[in-house]
């Protein structure tokens, strides 16, 4: 699979958070430091449902050592630890 930039990996995740998430949270509107946990967007049934999107549709498998607040405070911090984790071309 080819490695995604950071830009797309965003898209995505902030269209599936924005149609999965938002509509029974009371949040309006998702900005990239929207804090996802204090304002109780990530529930843990939530955040197990955005694992699997992540592994299904991105390709990307989060170790159980990055499931912690602080790669999921919000879209910025999740971009980057799956951006960080997605498979590099091989060079």
């Amino acid at each position: 699979m080819a490695a995604l930039d950071r830009d797309a990996i965003y898209a995505k995740l902030s269209a599936y958070i924005q149609e999965q998430f938002l509509g029974d949270s009371g949040v309006s509107e998702l900005k990239a430091d929207t804090p996802l946990l204090e304002w109780g967007v990530l529930t843990s049934m939530n955040t197990s449902l955005l694992l699997s999107f992540i592994r299904n549709e991105l390709g990307v498998t989060i170790p159980p050592t990055h499931i912690t607040g602080k790669h999921f405070q919000n879209l910025t911090t999740i971009t980057d630890m799956v951006h960080e984790l997605s498979p590099q071309p091989a060079a």
